[in-house]
């Protein structure tokens, strides 16, 4: 299992779109994806749970990644994060 710490910089927060790539993005690998915000666990794969979470721009998640896949679906979200969730 890899767990990494992100702040979220998008102004919006992580709302419609920006969780929706999020959610889409991390559904491509073979790995158990969550999101540790504020002491509750959050199915990273699933646009209707992260948006329900209400997370907004400065707030600090982890991601924790388990399976196969878990090293490129930590890069993956890093990369969209970072970018403010540009997608080429």
């Amino acid at each position: 299992m890899l767990n990494k710490k992100f702040t979220i910089i998008s102004a919006e927060g992580l709302h419609l779109r920006t969780a929706g790539i999020l959610a889409n993005e991390l559904c491509k690998y073979d790995c158990d994806s969550e999101i540790l915000y504020k002491g509750d666990m959050i199915n990273a794969k699933s646009l209707l749970n992260i948006m329900a979470a209400c997370i907004k721009c400065g707030d600090e998640i982890e991601l924790q990644c388990n399976g196969i896949d878990e090293k490129e679906a930590i890069e993956k979200a890093e990369k969209l994060i970072a970018s403010d969730f540009n997608v080429d």
